[in-house]
């Protein structure tokens, strides 16, 4: 007779909570001794407990990540266990995606799973349908207990208890309660107070650092200790919002009356909240800003599609643009509507085009005359209308960006730029009130508003367009200061080569720390016609000249007249 094969048995015993793993007979004890014992009555199967034990005390079967688990999963990868033994299925796992795991990895190391009070075995079809069907009701029990104990946190807030969580500036907690902490309610007043005295978080956080005022010192149930550091603009944005201040209590956004005592009123809340609103809102529209966008949320294309401010930072120095929408969310081909078009526009020539356009608008007395189409004007109306407007247009130069961003927005309603002008929509009715003018007795729909055309031609540099006006508008100054800088280095290179001072072009290159080759492209640079040098400068070169089309791109001619016209320099 053929000896009878042994059934190495590991018995896998699991408690979700701690409670009660102190005593000495505890839940592990009962769940290993009736495994041990239906064990013992498989000894004629062959049936024999090994000696490592595999508990996992304070563990939930929601997840995997169990120590005694992961070693249970090794020895059968080892094979070193033939069969699990547990008191119920969900001792196991509670997940049946985890059970359909620990099912793969049971048939691929040729072991079996036994559930001692449910009588189910893996090895047939049938045991496994019905451990799924077992599973996949311990999974909706642990779903709904999870439903329970949210509805519990709810139900709890509804009526305004506290359910933990960090406990704010000024309370503590009592008999899970929040009970008010004089001294510190104090600083809690304070801050309010002091918020609508500066109107400014920045200010506030800047005169608490000054003054040493910091978080409160605190240590957890575990020892943990926190706080005691300088109150930052992030916490004081939480603290100027959290409505336990005023004896709310907060549920997924929703509030509810507290059981707790306030210590902001409604006096002093309400109006703290209006300020930060108006600060939102100023922000979005990049009112703050050091340089704000003038032209936010007017600018379009021709297909169009809005064009958004943006900005890049190099060598310290602040970049904005204007940019189609497409080249921002990083989207390859053409937009929807059909715009071939991607514009990535120097922010300074657009908007230094609708100032001078609307300079040019202002103080040209002719055409301003018909712009208003005023009804039989006298010369000293029309003289008084001529003034104002001219000294509209003298505040665009006088005041700075903030105020032009104000009156840009007043009298711009709408910028389209296409490859070949840009269209400038003026708001009729505000250039006659700005000018203190009676608007026409009878307005149509045309008279709303007005259209200036600039015609341009675009240019690539780099990643980004630039705008060439060809008529109507005066030129903005654009001083590149790389390429003034580039200028100044080739001809003091030029100088010590010719007083000896270097001997070669490597030596140079050697002492700037940059390739010979490099130096070797900058250095016609000292040969560039007076007036070029000039033009540069004042910042009036062509939009496209770069620096890198210079010495990358363009076989410089020796003659001064052929460089003008070899760079696109007129006149």
């Amino acid at each position: 007779m053929a000896d009878r094969r042994v059934v190495r048995c590991a018995i896998y015993t699991r408690k979700s909570s701690e409670d009660g793993l102190e005593q000495d007979f505890n839940s592990l004890d009962a769940q290993r001794e009736a495994c041990a014992a239906y064990i013992a009555s498989q000894k004629n199967e062959g049936w024999k407990a090994i000696a490592q034990t595999y508990d996992d005390g304070g563990f939930s079967g929601g997840s995997m990540q169990r120590p005694g688990l992961a070693q249970l999963m090794t020895d059968i990868k080892a094979r070193r266990v033939d069969a699990i033994v547990v008191y119920k299925v969900d001792r196991l796992t509670r997940s049946l995606a985890d059970f359909a795991k620990i099912v793969d990895i049971l048939d691929a190391h040729q072991a079996s799973f036994v559930s001692v009070t449910q009588q189910f075995n893996t090895t047939t079809s049938m045991g496994r349908l019905t451990l799924n069907v077992l599973l996949s009701f311990a999974q909706f029990e642990r779903e709904i207990a999870g439903e329970r104990i949210r509805d519990k946190i709810k139900a709890s807030r509804q009526k305004g208890m506290w359910m933990g969580g960090t406990v704010p500036l000024g309370y503590e907690v009592r008999n899970r309660a929040l009970v008010i902490k004089p001294a510190e309610a104090e600083i809690v007043r304070m801050i309010f107070q002091r918020y609508l005295d500066l109107g400014s978080v920045y200010t506030l956080a800047d005169e608490l650092s000054r003054s040493g005022i910091r978080s409160p010192r605190r240590i957890s149930h575990s020892g943990h200790a926190s706080g005691n550091r300088p109150i930052t603009r992030g916490n004081l944005y939480l603290m100027l919002t959290n409505q336990a201040y005023i004896g709310m209590a907060v549920h997924k956004g929703t509030p509810y009356p507290g059981l707790h005592q306030p210590i902001i009123d409604r006096a002093q809340w309400d109006p703290v909240q209006q300020i930060l609103a108006d600060h939102r809102v100023e922000r979005r529209n990049g009112t703050y800003a050091a340089e704000p966008s003038l032209l936010a949320g007017m600018i379009f294309d021709d297909a169009g599609q809005r064009l958004t401010p943006s900005h890049a930072v190099k060598s310290g120095r602040r970049y904005r643009y204007y940019v189609s929408r497409t080249l921002i969310t990083k989207q390859s081909g053409t937009v929807d509507n059909g715009a071939s078009t991607k514009w990535r526009i120097p922010a300074v020539e657009i908007e230094g085009a609708v100032i001078a356009a609307l300079k040019s608008t202002l103080t040209d007395a002719n055409g301003l005359l018909e712009f208003l189409s005023l009804e039989r004007p006298n010369p000293t109306h029309v003289g008084r209308i001529v003034n104002s407007a001219v000294a509209l247009a003298k505040r665009l130069d006088d005041h700075g960006p903030h105020e032009n961003k104000k009156l840009i927005g007043e009298t711009v309603s709408k910028v389209v730029i296409s490859d070949t002008q840009i269209s400038i929509t003026l708001r009729r009715s505000a250039i006659y009130k700005a000018l203190s003018v009676e608007p026409p007795s009878q307005p149509d729909d045309a008279q709303s508003s007005s259209q200036l055309i600039l015609p341009i031609r675009v240019t690539k540099r780099g990643v980004e367009q630039k705008l060439i006006i060809r008529a109507g508008v005066p030129k903005r100054a654009n001083v590149d200061e790389t390429l003034i800088k580039a200028i100044a280095r080739a001809h003091s290179w030029l100088r010590d080569l010719k007083t000896g001072a270097a001997p070669d072009i490597t030596v140079i290159a050697r002492r700037e720390k940059i390739p010979a080759s490099y130096a070797q492209l900058m250095l016609p640079l000292a040969f560039l016609a007076p007036s070029i040098v000039t033009a540069i400068l004042e910042g009036h070169q062509p939009a496209d000249l770069s620096l890198d089309r210079l010495i990358k791109r363009t076989n410089l001619a020796l003659d001064w007249s052929a460089q003008r016209q070899q760079l696109g320099f007129t006149g």
